[in-house]
């Protein structure tokens, strides 16, 4: 019995690839045929390739497998979490960090800050900070939710990634060949089966077709023993009907007494200094005389006699005032006249070449 039957994969609009236009001439093994300008894939051979790996995917969930699943394209970003959630798988739904693979490492250290924010803020820690520091621990805490909060769990790297739209996850593909770890995805009409180790050929832009792929591969995984599966559901709730057992209690352990104690190690001794305890009396040294040399006086000298300067009276020299020679008022006239006024005045006169004469020599022109 096929693991999806073709009727659901044509409601689910799995058939429907792109435009004729924008094809990729690799795919043309998967194409049944054309219709209105655009790709029809062909279902039977992607009916194939589900089952071949819906197979492999049972057998790394038997071996204690855990799958990547990438989808950061708007269509496929809640049916990639919530799939993923219920097989208990890991996911990537928001962007590819570069190194995500390659630089395990790092990554790794991001995570552990995030476990340690999540912590900080169960233990009421948040409490206790200032206000400031909380706003900014938060949005940290959503920052590092939004991108790493779907590998936070992952200690390892996965034993497979499974990809949906090649051409945009085209980081993730690289990384993951280049540690070799198997790549399986879904392949549309214009994207290049070659990245892909496991194809399935298939449209990744509805959202029903993506679900469909998704859910199967998900169904895998929990028959494989992946995640929760029915009969795990079933046999809990019979589990649960039944009256809970008791857990026995564990014996005591014996006292040993003080008499089993190894005797090779030396007692304490209970005796301690007091603090209080008078200290012996002991007599002061007897003070030394002390020996003085006499001192001879200084002689003392008297202070000069202070002299009071007398005022000095300055006589100053009688100055002679200089006669100003009187100024021509014609002089002082053209002093004052621009060169535009000077020059009119010489035109008014009939000087000739006055144009191209300056002011000091317009003024001896029309002194003359």
């Amino acid at each position: 019995m096929a693991v999806v039957s073709m009727k659901q994969l044509l409601e689910s609009g799995v058939h429907f690839g792109h435009q004729t236009r924008r094809w990729n001439p690799k795919m043309d093994q998967y194409i049944y045929t054309q219709r209105n300008g655009i790709h029809i894939i062909d279902l039977q051979k992607t009916v194939g390739y589900i089952e071949e790996a819906y197979k492999q995917f049972m057998e790394i969930a038997q071996q204690g497998g855990k799958v990547l699943f990438v989808g950061t394209k708007k269509q496929a970003v809640d049916v990639i979490e919530s799939e993923s959630k219920r097989a208990n798988q890991f996911y990537v739904s928001k962007r590819w960090l570069g190194g995500t693979l390659t630089n395990f490492k790092t990554i790794r250290k991001s995570i552990r800050r995030l476990h340690e924010i999540k912590q900080m803020e169960k233990d009421g820690t948040f409490e206790r900070l200032p206000k400031k520091e909380v706003i900014g621990l938060r949005k940290e805490l959503n920052r590092l939710e939004a991108f790493l909060g779907g590998i936070q769990d992952m200690r390892t790297l996965p034993e497979a990634v499974f990809i949906v739209d090649p051409r945009k996850e085209r980081n993730a593909i690289l990384e993951a060949r280049k540690l070799g770890i198997p790549v399986f995805g879904m392949v549309d009409t214009n994207c290049d089966p070659d990245d892909i180790d496991v194809i399935i050929p298939a449209n990744d832009d509805a959202i029903r077709s993506i679900k469909v792929i998704v859910t199967t591969m998900c169904n895998a995984l929990i028959e494989g023993g992946a995640g929760d599966a029915a009969e795990g559901d079933a046999a809990d709730a019979e589990t649960t009907e039944e009256a809970p057992k008791r857990p026995e209690r564990r014996e005591a352990r014996p006292v040993r007494e003080r008499s089993d104690r190894p005797q090779d190690r030396p007692a304490r001794s209970q005796e301690r200094p007091k603090r209080n305890e008078a200290r012996p009396y002991r007599p002061d040294p007897k003070p030394q005389p002390q020996i003085t040399k006499p001192v001879q006086p200084q002689p003392v000298k008297e202070p000069a006699p202070v002299v009071e300067p007398q005022p000095v009276k300055a006589s100053a020299p009688a100055v002679e005032a200089q006669p100003v020679p009187a100024q021509n008022p014609v002089q002082a006239s053209l002093d004052d006249m621009t060169v535009n006024e000077l020059r009119e005045l010489a035109k008014d006169k009939g000087l000739t070449g006055y144009s191209k004469l300056k002011k000091s020599e317009l003024i001896e022109a029309l002194k003359n």
